[in-house]
């Protein structure tokens, strides 16, 4: 069984990241951040409130379809410029997740921005959601992620300096990370859960001991939880356990109250009183990057 972290211990500070915007939400209909100029003020409200690291999705930026994936390497270069220039010291979580076997895209914004960290999906899963009545809320897909695609983006993040953060969205997949290094793929592991996904993992507190039982000894570990009211409580469980922590429009629009979050910033708070309750201090941007084994900016 997990253990509660030691509150006293000054390394257990909180690292905080902020998922600034998802890949798909209608910038029409909801909040979400798409020009540089967006994300940097997103950004910086996040960092104000307390996050080191800043998850970046880039989104195409002509009129009427910032709804879309960009991978264009100068769009990538513009807003993570102005990220950096808004927020010093931030630390660079660039997404690369896309469905299919070419990687050039991701590759071309990794080769370009050189950010710190990268997710790495790190398994396939049947991307899935059913409505009420039955009907699928989009046609079934597959997130596709073998064993030689993994190993395409981990040379890639080899060559760029970039820290692979693998997204496990269900037991199997956190379990497969280990075999990576052991493989050769990588040496350095660092776990995200994904949860909430309605065909991966539940939002559910009770299941992160048994989760932390199967990782690697000592690896670095946050929950990313998808949803509403129901995430919160998987936060503070996080946070009890030692765990990083993450929020952001990409994963939520909703504060633990219920009510919708203005933005980026106040999600973060919400997050930051998650790990005070915990008796855990938030790490600044130098705590982050010493702990996470980066440079100094």
């Amino acid at each position: 069984m997990a253990e509660p972290v030691n509150s006293a211990n000054p390394a257990n500070r909180a690292i905080l990241t902020c998922a600034l915007t998802g890949v798909l939400t209608d910038p029409s209909q909801y909040p979400v951040p798409v020009t540089p100029a967006q994300m940097a003020t997103e950004a910086r409200d996040a960092f104000n409130a307390g996050a080191s690291i800043m998850h970046v999705h880039v989104r195409r930026q002509e009129p009427g379809m910032g709804h879309l994936p960009s991978w264009e390497p100068a769009v990538a270069a513009q807003i993570v410029d102005a990220i950096r220039a808004a927020c010093p010291g931030v630390i660079i979580n660039l997404t690369t997740g896309v469905i299919g076997e070419d990687i050039s895209g991701p590759a071309a914004c990794l080769r370009r921005v050189r950010p710190e960290i990268a997710a790495c999906n790190a398994g396939t899963l049947n991307y899935l959601k059913i409505r009420e009545d039955g009907r699928w809320a989009w046609p079934p897909m597959v997130f596709d992620n073998p064993v030689e695609k993994v190993k395409a983006f981990l040379d890639v993040m080899a060559e760029t300096g970039t820290l692979p953060e693998f997204e496990c969205f269900d037991v199997g997949i956190a379990r497969s990370v280990g075999m990576f290094r052991k493989a050769g793929m990588t040496r350095h592991i660092d776990y995200n859960f994904v949860m909430g996904v309605a065909s991966g993992m539940p939002a559910d507190p009770d299941l992160l001991p048994l989760l932390l039982r199967w990782i690697e000894p000592d690896a670095p570990w946050q929950t990313t939880l998808i949803g509403r009211a129901e995430i919160w409580p998987v936060h503070q469980r996080t946070a009890e356990l030692g765990g990083m922590l993450r929020t952001g429009l990409e994963d939520t629009f909703y504060l633990p109250d219920g009510s919708r979050a203005p933005g980026n910033g106040a999600l973060i708070e919400a997050l930051a009183a998650c790990a005070h309750r915990a008796g855990r201090e938030v790490a600044s941007t130098a705590e982050a990057r010493a702990a996470l084994g980066l440079a100094a900016a």
